[in-house]
C-alpha cells in the first residue's frame, strides 16, 4: 500500500482523513501518487488522503452486495450516537485480530463477558434486552455463501474430467487393438512386456500433459478475458487467477490422468496373443469379448455421469425460470430509481431537508412521462437491510423475551404507486398523514400482518417500535400491502412497515432526539414512467442538478436492472453448470460415436455376409442404431440413480422445484437417448453402404 491508515487517536479526535481503495485511486485519480496529502471533498467537507490500500484489498466483504467500498474514513461517533436511544442501535459490526495462541472459543468467552457488562449498564428502558455475542472467522463468514457453489463446481469439473478420461482410455484401447499385429510382431521378435508397457504409458502421458499445458494456457486467457463476466456479487473477484500452486495441481492431475488412462490399454496391449494375432493376418473380426465389454463399460459410464450433470443443469434452469416468475410484491417495469444523500453541512435542519424533498418531488413529477414518484428509505434488491424491534398489540412472541424484528421504511410522495406495491386492505398513506400532529398511522405488509395477527384483519390494530419497556407511542395500522422481496426474488418475505417521513420523529418517541435527528436526508428517488425508463434517467439527473448542482445521484438505474443484478449469482451458477453439462454431454456423445464407428469397422465382414445372405440395408441401420441405443439406455438407468443421490447437493441452489423433479429427469434421459441415436446414425449409414463383394474380397 501507499501511505498509511488512520490511527485510533485520529478517530477519537474526529480527524477528517481518508484512505482510498486501489480501484478508486486508479479510476478517479489516474493512479497519481501525489494525491497523498491532498484534500478531497466528501459530503462537501475536506478530507486529507493519507493512504491507498493494495489492489486486492476489499473490506467489508459482504456476499451478495454490489456496492464495494471505495474509501474508508474514521467512524468518529458523536456523543448523541452513543447515549440515549442510540444505545438500541444494532447497525454496527466489530472486527478484530486474535492474539497469537488465542482460540476462537476464548474470544467468544471474552466477548460474552463484555456483553454481560454492557447489559448491566443498560438504561431502564432496555432492561429486558439480552445480547449474545456471535464470533465468526472473517474468512469463513466471507466465503460461507460461496462454499456450496465451489464444492458443486469442483464435482462438475471432476465429472467432466472423468468423462474425458474415459474417452481417452477408450481411444487408447482402440489404438491398442488396431496395433495388435504390430505388438504381436514386436513380442515375437523378443521385445519385453515391460518395454511395451512403458511405451504405452509414455504415449498416454504425452497426450495428457500436452492437454494439461494447453488447458493452463486457455485458463489464463479465459480468466483474463472472462473475469468481467463474473457476477459482481462474488467476493474477491480481483484476486482470482493462476498461481504456481494451481499450475502445479493441474500438471500433477494431468500426469495422474495420463497414467490412469494408459494403464488399461497398456495391459490390453501386452496381453496380445502372438500366435492367434499373426494367424489372423489382416482380417477384420472381433477384438475380443473382454475388450468389447471394457469399451462399452467406459461409454456407459460417460453417459451416466453426463446425465447427472444434464439433470442438474435442467433443475437449475427450471429453478431460475421459477425465480423469474416469482411474485416480487411490486412491479419493476417502467420504474427508475436513484440514491441520494444530503450533506449535513448544507442541510443541517429538518426544515431544510423537508424543503428540498418537497421541491425534488415537484420537479420530478414535471418530467414528461412520469406518472408517479416518491421517496423511500429502503429499496429492494440493493443489498442493504435494516431491522427494527417492534411490539404488536395483542401478540406475544412464542419464545418469552424474544424480539420481533421488521424492516422500517420511511416514505414521502406517491411511493407505493411508483413502486407498484399492491394495496390489499385499508388505504395507503396520504398527504394528510404528513402532519406530525395528526394521528400516528402505519401501513404494514402482508407478512407483518400474517405473523403479528394471524387470521385477523390488521386494519385498526396498533404497533409501536422498540421493546415493551420502551416509551414509544402506538401507531394505528391503516393499510396492508403486498410484501416486497428485499433481496433476490427467491428470498423469503420479511416483515415490513411504512411510515411517513414527517411522522418519523413522533414515531420514535423516547428513542428519538429532535435536536439532532434528520429524517429523510438520504434515501432513494423512485419514479414510474409511461415511457421507456432509460429515456428519463438524464432528465432525472437534470432535475436534481437544477435543485442542487453539487448533489450526486448514485445507483441510477431501472428497477429491472437492479433485480437482474440480484439474480446474477443464481444466473452465474446456472450458466456454469449448464456449460459443464454441455461439455460432458458432448464428450459422452463423442464416446458413443467413436465406439459405434470402431465396432462397424471391426464388423465390416459380418455386415457384408449379412447383406450377401439377403439382409436389407435398413436392417443393418436398425442393428447399429439399436446397439447405440442399448448403450445409452444402460447409461441413462445408471445416471438416473446417480442423479437421485447427487440431487441433494443442489438443495441450496434450487427454488420452487424439487431436487428430484421427474419432468427434468425424463427430459434429460430423452435428450441423451436422442443424441445417442444421432451419434450412431453416421456409422450406421456407413455400415449400410458397405459393398459386400468388395468387403469379402478384401478379406
Amino acid at each position: 500500500m501507499l501511505g498509511r491508515v488512520y490511527t485510533a487517536d485520529e478517530d477519537a479526535q474526529r480527524q477528517q482523513v481518508a484512505v482510498l481503495s486501489y480501484a478508486t485511486w486508479q479510476s478517479r485519480f489516474h493512479g497519481d501518487a501525489s494525491i497523498l496529502g491532498q484534500k478531497i471533498l466528501l459530503d462537501r467537507k475536506p478530507y486529507v488522503v493519507i493512504g491507498i490500500m493494495p489492489r486486492n484489498f476489499e473490506f467489508p466483504l459482504v456476499p451478495g452486495h454490489l456496492n464495494r467500498s471505495e474509501l474508508w474514513i474514521p467512524m468518529s461517533l458523536r456523543p448523541e450516537e452513543l447515549n440515549g436511544g442510540a444505545q438500541a442501535n444494532w447497525s454496527y459490526s466489530m472486527v478484530g485480530r486474535l492474539k497469537p495462541g488465542i482460540t476462537r472459543e476464548r474470544a467468544r468467552e471474552d466477548a460474552n463477558r463484555v456483553a454481560q457488562q454492557m447489559m448491566r449498564n443498560y438504561p431502564a428502558f432496555m432492561a429486558s434486552l439480552r445480547i449474545s455475542p456471535v464470533v465468526h472467522g472473517l474468512h469463513d463468514d466471507t466465503i460461507a455463501q460461496a462454499r456450496p457453489l465451489i464444492r458443486t463446481l469442483f464435482l462438475a469439473v471432476a465429472v467432466v474430467l472423468l468423462i474425458a478420461c474415459a474417452n481417452l482410455a477408450g481411444l487408447l484401447l482402440v489404438r491398442a487393438i488396431r496395433r495388435r499385429r504390430e505388438i504381436a510382431v514386436r513380442l515375437a521378435l523378443g521385445s519385453s512386456a515391460r518395454t511395451l508397457l512403458r511405451q504405452a504409458l509414455l504415449e498416454s502421458l504425452v497426450l495428457s500433459v500436452s492437454g494439461g499445458v494447453l488447458g493452463l494456457v486457455l485458463a489464463a486467457i479465459v480468466l483474463k478475458l472472462g473475469s468481467s463476466l463474473l457476477p459482481e456479487t462474488l467476493p474477491l473477484i480481483g484476486s482470482i487467477g493462476l498461481d504456481w500452486m494451481v499450475a502445479a495441481f493441474a500438471l500433477a492431475l494431468a500426469i495422474v490422468t495420463g497414467v490412469l488412462c494408459g494403464v488399461a490399454p497398456a495391459f490390453a496391449a501386452i496381453r496380445t496373443s502372438v500366435n492367434e494375432t499373426l494367424k489372423e493376418g489382416g482380417r477384420t473380426g472381433t477384438s475380443g469379448a473382454g475388450h468389447a465389454r471394457l469399451r462399452s463399460g467406459l461409454v456407459i459410464a460417460e453417459i451416466a455421469v453426463a446425465l447427472v450433470l444434464l439433470a442438474a443443469s435442467g433443475l437449475l434452469l427450471r429453478s431460475f425460470e421459477k425465480m423469474r416468475e416469482a411474485d416480487l410484491g411490486y412491479r419493476p417495469d417502467h420504474t427508475v430509481v436513484a440514491a441520494y444523500s444530503l450533506p449535513r453541512k448544507q442541510y443541517g435542519t429538518q426544515s431544510a431537508v423537508d424543503q428540498f424533498n418537497q421541491e425534488l418531488l415537484r420537479r420530478v413529477q414535471s418530467i414528461p412521462g412520469v406518472t408517479s414518484d416518491g421517496l423511500t428509505s429502503f429499496l429492494p434488491a440493493n443489498g442493504n437491510q435494516g431491522n427494527s424491534a417492534f411490539v404488536a398489540e395483542g401478540y406475544a412472541p412464542a419464545k418469552p423475551g424474544a424480539i420481533d424484528l421488521a424492516t422500517p421504511i420511511q416514505i414521502q410522495g406517491d411511493m407505493f404507486r411508483a413502486m407498484g406495491i399492491r394495496l390489499l386492505r385499508g388505504r395507503l398513506l396520504t398527504e394528510a398523514d404528513n402532519d406530525p400532529k395528526a394521528q400516528l398511522v402505519v401501513v404494514v405488509n402482508e407478512e407483518f400482518a400474517r405473523q403479528s395477527w394471524p387470521g385477523q384483519n390488521p386494519i385498526g390494530k396498533r404497533m409501536r417500535i422498540g421493546t415493551p419497556e420502551m416509551q414509544t407511542p402506538w401507531a394505528t395500522v391503516v393499510g396492508e400491502v403486498s410484501s416486497m422481496k428485499e433481496g433476490s426474488p427467491d428470498a423469503d418475505a420479511r416483515q415490513q412497515y411504512y411510515t411517513t417521513i414527517d411522522q418519523a420523529e413522533t414515531f420514535y418517541g423516547s428513542l428519538g432526539n429532535p435536536a439532532t435527528d434528520l429524517n429523510g436526508n438520504g434515501g432513494y428517488i423512485v419514479l414510474r414512467t409511461s415511457l421507456p425508463p432509460e429515456t428519463v434517467e438524464n432528465q432525472l439527473r437534470a432535475a436534481v442538478r437544477s435543485l442542487d448542482p453539487q448533489l450526486p445521484l448514485t445507483q441510477l438505474q431501472t428497477m429491472e436492472h437492479a433485480i437482474s443484478d440480484s439474480e446474477a449469482p443464481r444466473r452465474f451458477n446456472t450458466v456454469l453448470i449448464s456449460s459443464f453439462a454441455a461439455a460432458a454431454l458432448l464428450l459422452a456423445i463423442l464416446g458413443i460415436y467413436s465406439l459405434i464407428a470402431f465396432t462397424v469397422a471391426m464388423r465390416a465382414q459380418e455386415m457384408a455376409i449379412r447383406m450377401a445372405l439377403g439382409s436389407q440395408r435398413s436392417g443393418i441401420v436398425s442393428l447399429i442404431l439399436f446397439s447405440g441405443l442399448k448403450l445409452a439406455a444402460a447409461g441413462c438407468i445408471i445416471g438416473l440413480v446417480g442423479a437421485f443421490f447427487a440431487s441433494r447437493l443442489l438443495k441450496t441452489f434450487v427454488f420452487g422445484v424439487s431436487t428430484f423433479d421427474p419432468v427434468v429427469l425424463v427430459l434429460a434421459a430423452v435428450v441423451v437417448l436422442m443424441l445417442a441415436v444421432a451419434a450412431s446414425l453416421l456409422p450406421a449409414r456407413r455400415a449400410a453402404a458397405i459393398n459386400p463383394m468388395q468387403a469379402l474380397r478384401a478379406e
